[in-house]
Order: structure tokens, then C-alpha cells, then sequence
């Protein structure tokens, strides 16, 4: 087990200061791919171009998502909005070459992992990087990603969380098992229900002692498996208020699992569209979501909940007066359609578009655009929003989805920063090297009274 080096206090104390992150996702219906702006998803040079300008930004992290499958369309992959994407680890060792202070975050799977190898790679990445490594960890239970897998499918939903928290614990002794950075390491054990591990681990402690840990799970499990295993949560709450309650309820939860009120950072998942003027965002807010939802984007929008073709449909003309062939749709189409009860639904969306006037895009774009987690304004305006997020406390940061790769993120590197920088709470340098040091979390130190020799997990 670890602990923090100082105090722990149960009184939650706000920073004034905010970060953020970048949320390198993939195509997806937040993405614009279909535009002349639009540059690869896969190649090299956008990775390391965004990456940059996120680091000429100050940012302290560099988040990479994580497909185990492609999203399936109608019984094949989704040409739409789906693209494969490099093995995270291997592009952000190839990122941590190109840049000297960005954190790297891996999303990698705790149902499709090994621990103990994992734990190596990982130790792998934060070692090349001077320190800049982390993990998202993520859960999965469904017999459909896991067909990729030998282990596809044995995993129950309710079992997600507790052999999520083996898998971490046993990460955590590994990296913690050197008895001072030149070494020995001392040998960890783990016997439990889904793999046993008996390994002397390879790599001693990088500068920052082991990788950062984030989350994002959101349910009641979620937010205590956070509460006790991470150091920062990737949010769905980024509005004021909700984030306000967010942040009391995960101090109530991290203090009840015997950590500091401020032990967890949290982050949240968001989107900017800026510019020098309200009206002109506004504007510009109207354009990226025309080319976020173009009329083929619209239509194979209600097909996932449909499960049959509607292309003969006008994108500006009503909903479907026909049914949907399926009773409930399944994770095949991905987490946001996952389990919605299509019949249900089709009802509902009927009668809300011909309630409001909308078409089948119009109704598309209002279901998918990114209301809560949407920041649009002039650069002085947002910035004095944010600023209230900093005093308040609300938050640590955002972790920002761009709308257009390789570019989105020069408005606010360019623009927004340097208004959120004059009102003193956004950094003006990299407070270290190590991500650790960047996030201002404080490194974890083996407890006193841990025994030597063999660490059983």
C-alpha cells in the first residue's frame, strides 16, 4: 500500500489554477474528417503536430483513446466514424522523442491486459520519457469486444470493478516493489480468480516513482474505484453546477476511502469553439456542426438505433415513420448507443422533432452535439468563465476533445491561454519534468511497516 508524503486533510482546498489536456479520440461524431482542414487520423505528423501545440500550450496531457473493435454499422464496420488507431503506447513513445514536457496517457484495458506486463510497459513508457507516463484505466465486459481476445466474454458487468482493482493493486506493488530507485526489486505475488502473477519486476522507478493514474468511469462503482485507485478522473460534468457537485461528491468518496479531500483531481471532458468575438463564435459554432453531422452522418445516425438501411430518407426531411427492427439496440454500435430501447425511442424522437420542427439532421445535431461540455465564446469571455471554475474549485482542468485534428487546439493555445495566463490562473511554465510534478500531485512513498521480501497482492 502507499501513501501520500504529507498530511492528508479531509477539508477540501481549492488551487485557483486550472490545466488542460487534450483528449486525442479518433473519429467520432465530435470529429471533423470529411473537410479540407481535416488532416489523418493515423499518421505520425498529426500526432506530433497537435502534440506540440498542446506542449507550446502548457498542457499537461496528452490523452490517447482506446478501440479494442471497430463500431459496427448494420453489420459492418462503421466507414462513417470509425478508424483504427496505432497501439497508444507505441505512438507515445515515439511522441515522448518529439516533446520534453507533456504528460503521455495511455488508455489501456484492465479485462484485456495482463498486470504484470502491462505494469512493464507502462514502466517502459515512464522511464524513456523522463516521467511523463500515465494509464486510463479502463473496464470491459461484453463477449463482443472480448471476441477479439481468448478471454473474450468471461468477464461479468457486476465483476468489472473488482478485478479492475486486483489488476491495479497488483500494477501498484510491482512499481512499488524497488526497495530504492538503484534497486533490488523484490518479488510481488498475486493469486486471484482471473490470472496469478509471480514476477520480479525488470525496471526500477522512473523520476516521477510510477506512472499517473486516471479514470472515467462514472457510475456509483466508478466513482469509488476513483476515489481509491486514482489520481485524476476524466469527468463527464463539465457545467459549472454539475461539476460544483461532482467535486463534493468524489471529496465525500476519496475522504470515506481514507485519502486527502484533495487526493483526485478531476478533469473533464469538453469541447472549445472560439473566437475574437461572440457573434463570430457563434458563427463558427454553426459551421463545425454542419461538418460534424453532414446529411450521410444523419442518417446513419438513426440507422444504429433503427438497425435497418434509411438511406432512401431526406436528411431535411422528418424521422422515419417506419419502426426500428430491433427492441433494444446492442454495445456493437459503440457505448453511446449501447442499450437503448429502440421502439421506445423511435416514439419519443418522433415526437419531439415533429413537436419542435426539426429535420433528421437538425434532430441528429441537437441529440449529438456536446451542449454541456461545449465552451463557445469570445476568448475574453471564456476565459472570465473559466476563471470562476478556478476559484471555485470546480475543477483541475479540462481535458479538451478537439473538433478538427491537427489544428483545433491553435485557437486556444494561441488566444485563450494567454487571456487565462493574465488572470493568473493558468501557468506560465511547466512546474518539472515529470507529470507528476506538472499536475502537482504529490508522489506516493511506500508505507514504513511494509514488509520486505515477497509482496503479496
Amino acid at each position: 500500500m502507499t501513501q501520500h508524503n504529507r498530511a492528508k486533510s479531509d477539508v477540501f482546498q481549492p488551487t485557483g489554477q486550472i490545466q488542460f489536456g487534450i483528449f486525442f479520440q479518433g473519429v467520432n461524431s465530435g470529429t471533423i474528417w470529411k473537410a479540407a482542414e481535416s488532416g489523418s487520423q493515423t499518421d505520425f505528423e498529426s500526432f506530433r503536430r497537435i502534440a506540440q501545440t498542446a506542449e507550446r500550450g502548457l498542457f499537461a496531457a496528452f490523452f490517447l483513446g482506446e478501440g479494442l473493435r471497430l463500431r459496427e454499422h448494420l453489420g459492418r464496420p462503421h466507414a462513417l466514424d470509425v478508424v483504427g488507431r496505432p497501439d497508444a503506447q507505441t505512438m507515445l513513445a515515439a511522441l515522448a522523442s518529439v516533446t520534453k514536457n507533456i504528460g503521455l496517457v495511455a488508455t489501456q484495458n484492465t479485462t484485456y491486459n495482463d498486470p504484470a506486463d502491462l505494469a512493464h510497459r507502462l514502466a517502459s513508457l515512464d522511464l524513456i520519457s523522463g516521467g511523463r507516463a500515465a494509464w486510463n484505466i479502463v473496464t470491459t465486459d461484453n463477449a463482443w469486444t472480448g471476441a477479439n481476445f481468448r478471454r473474450g466474454g468471461y468477464l461479468d458487468h457486476a465483476d468489472r470493478y473488482r478485478h479492475a482493482e486486483a489488476f491495479v493493486e497488483t500494477a501498484k506493488r510491482i512499481w512499488d516493489s524497488w526497495e530504492s530507485p538503484a534497486g533490488p526489486a523484490r518479488r510481488v505475488l498475486h493469486e486471484g480468480q482471473h490470472y496469478t502473477v509471480d514476477v520480479t519486476p525488470r525496471l526500477p522507478r522512473s523520476a516521477q516513482y510510477r506512472p499517473v493514474l486516471f479514470q472515467a468511469g462514472d457510475s456509483p462503482e466508478g466513482r469509488n474505484f476513483a476515489a481509491r485507485q486514482a489520481d485524476v478522473i476524466f469527468s463527464a460534468h463539465p457545467k459549472f453546477d454539475d461539476a460544483v457537485e461532482f467535486r463534493k461528491d468524489l471529496v465525500e468518496r476519496s475522504v470515506a476511502a481514507g485519502r486527502g479531500a484533495n487526493a483526485v483531481q478531476i478533469m473533464p471532458a469538453s469541447e472549445f469553439i472560439l473566437a475574437a468575438t461572440a457573434e463570430e463564435a457563434l458563427e463558427k459554432k454553426e459551421w463545425v456542426r454542419s461538418l460534424q453531422i453532414g446529411p450521410q452522418q444523419a442518417i446513419a445516425y438513426l440507422e444504429q438505433f433503427w438497425g435497418r438501411e434509411l438511406s432512401g430518407y431526406d436528411p431535411d426531411g422528418p424521422l422515419p415513420e417506419i419502426d426500428p427492427v430491433v427492441e433494444e439496440t446492442s454495445e456493437t454500435r459503440g457505448s453511446g448507443f449501447h442499450g437503448a430501447k429502440a421502439r421506445q425511442l423511435a416514439d419519443q424522437w418522433r415526437a419531439e422533432a415533429k413537436d419542435k420542427g426539426l429535420s433528421i439532421r437538425q434532430f441528429v445535431t441537437s441529440k449529438t452535439a456536446r451542449i454541456d461540455a461545449t465552451f463557445t465564446g469570445s476568448y475574453t469571455a471564456v476565459a472570465d468563465h473559466l476563471a470562476e471554475y478556478a476559484r471555485t474549485g470546480a475543477v483541475d482542468g479540462f481535458n479538451i476533445s478537439p473538433w478538427l485534428v491537427p489544428t483545433g487546439l491553435d485557437d486556444i493555445v494561441n488566444h485563450l491561454v494567454p487571456e487565462l495566463q493574465e488572470r493568473g490562473v493558468y501557468p506560465t511554465e511547466y512546474r518539472g519534468s515529470t507529470l507528476r510534478e506538472n499536475l502537482g500531485l504529490e508522489t506516493p512513498v511506500r508505507t514504513a511497516d511494509q514488509p520486505s521480501g515477497a509482496v503479496r497482492a
